[in-house]
Order: structure tokens, then sequence, then C-alpha cells
């Protein structure tokens, strides 16, 4: 199996120390008293980093997506394979019933493999009827992957369109044009102010990709590590993220969704490249690492 190591502990401990919080028992960030924002214990949780369907099969690293917490509001964006177990094994545990909201940007196993029992979790077994329900149309209706007897247990379904706006609780968000995939898929804008952060979801590239995602903070899902000409398979490379990050310049560049080629390069090196070739923050996402939304709000205006 291949072994998921930073280039050296200095590169670890400046990504932690600033941003990210380690998958640890001793986590003090839910302990410690803050201000009475929207930011008090607002983060961003990586249950899975896995891209490419080689990397998901065998769990080369976890596919259980991404948790967003702000205030008191909990969202699930993309519960892909494992995501239940990568929640219940979390450091503290993440709890499903404490969930707000379940969000696919597309129906692909990779991003909506556990999205059923995710529900079933959140509303206890169906018997409380709670939450949101975000996903593209043809995720509900044609070939669906949400169940329709699961389906009946949110308090409320919302289809994702293009250009369009939402909100549940303390959570604001936009999608984008839509993107040139094999499915129905949106990218992401949360406004979490005085931070945007931006997901930009599998995609093929289109130059219209660095004008929709402007957010200070940009989660980029990045499959390969190189182009390959007109092969089917729509999504990016880090050519095409150098030219994503080059015009919109986020004050942090977070890479994420690894294919096989990605990890072979190792992505925490692959990240430290592209941060010294472009002069920008970027760093490569691990399974399980915390994004701070609160320090973040505080540090990122000297990322640049």
């Amino acid at each position: 199996m291949i072994e998921d190591r930073p280039a050296s502990q200095d590169l670890r401990r400046e990504a932690e120390g600033k941003y990210f919080k380690p998958q640890t028992s001793s986590e003090t960030i839910l302990k410690r008293s803050a201000p009475q924002t929207i930011f008090k214990m607002s983060f961003i949780k990586f249950l899975g980093t896995a891209g490419a369907r080689f990397v998901v099969m065998k769990q080369l690293r976890a596919s259980g997506g991404v948790w967003l917490s702000v205030g008191k509001t909990n969202l699930y964006i993309d519960p892909g394979p494992g995501a239940l177990v990568r929640c219940l094994n979390s450091k503290p545990k993440l709890e499903p019933s404490t969930l707000d909201g379940i969000l696919l940007t597309h129906k692909h196993l990779d991003h909506s493999g556990d999205v059923n029992i995710m529900i079933e979790a959140m509303t206890e077994g169906g018997f409380k009827k709670k939450g949101v329900l975000f996903a593209p149309r043809d995720a509900l209706e044609e070939d669906p992957v949400v169940l329709k007897y699961v389906m009946g247990y949110v308090e409320k379904v919302e289809v994702l369109k293009e250009n369009s706006e939402y909100r549940f609780g303390e959570i604001r968000f936009s999608t984008a044009q839509r993107h040139q995939h094999r499915v129905e898929t949106y990218g992401l804008n949360f406004k979490i102010s005085p931070l945007t952060i931006s997901f930009i979801t599998d995609t093929k590239f289109f130059p219209e990709l660095s004008n929709l995602y402007r957010g200070e903070i940009l989660v980029i899902h990045v499959v390969r590590l190189k182009p390959i000409g007109d092969d089917p398979i729509e999504h990016l490379s880090i050519e095409d993220v150098k030219t994503i990050i080059k015009k919109a310049k986020p004050r942090l560049t977070i890479l994420t969704h690894f294919g096989m080629t990605m990890i072979k390069a190792k992505p925490w090196m692959v990240a430290a490249e592209l941060e010294k070739e472009l002069g920008l923050k970027v760093i490569a996402a691990s399974d399980g690492l915390k994004l701070d939304l609160e320090r973040a709000s505080k540090n990122y205006s000297t990322l640049s």
C-alpha cells in the first residue's frame, strides 16, 4: 500500500499549526472558549481525500467526503463510501444525528455512496424527520442514488440548479455554472462572513472556472497530475489548477480528491512545489485534517 507521509515534519507542523487540527484524542478546539461569533466551533473536516475509482476501491485514501460546521449548523458534503464509519471513528466523534443537511455535488459513487445511510443516521433511522437534502435533479430522478423511502425521512429536498442561492440555519451558499462532467454537477461558494470558501468539485477544465470561484479559501478537486489529451474522463490536472489559482489568487488553496497519479507523486510535495512556483499558499489535504474557520478568518489576510 502506498504510504502517505509528508516530506518533512516542518511542513505538517506549519499546516496544522496555522489552519488545521490533527486527528488526535486530545483535541481542544471544541473545548476552548471562543468569541460569540458565527465562527464559534466552526470548521471544515476532511473525512476523505480519495478521488478516482482505484484510489477509492483500494481505499488508498478514505472517501468519506467533507463535514462543514458553521455556528450550530452542520452540513455533510458528498458522503462517499465509508462516510458513516469515518464520522464515528473521528476524534472527537462526529455524531451524524447532529447533522442539519446533506449535500451532493453530483451522483457519482465516490460522492454519494453513503448518502442513504447518512440520511438514516441523521434522522435516527427515520424516526426523527429532519434536515435538508441538497442534490442535482438527476441524482434524485434520473437513475437516482437516493432511495425513495429514505428521501421521505428528510424535512425538505432542495434541487440544486446553476447560479442559484441557498440558505439554511447559519449556512449560506450558492452554485455557479454547471460543470462539464458526465452527470449534472455543481461547485459551491459558501458565504461565511468575512470569508468566502469555494469548492471546485469534479469537472473538465473550462476558462470560466477561475471567475466562478473567487473565495479567499479554495478547495479544489485535482484527480490527475498531468492532463491526458482528449481522454473522456473529465477531471482537473495540476496544470489546470495552476491556471485557476494564478487568476483567482485565493489566500489559501487546499488540494484534495486525489487520483492514483497524484498519490504516487505525493500530494504534499506537489502542493509545496505549487506554492513555491506561484507564491500563493497551497496545502494538500490529508484524511482527518480540520480547518478551523475562526483561526482562518484571523490569519487568511497574511497568507499572500
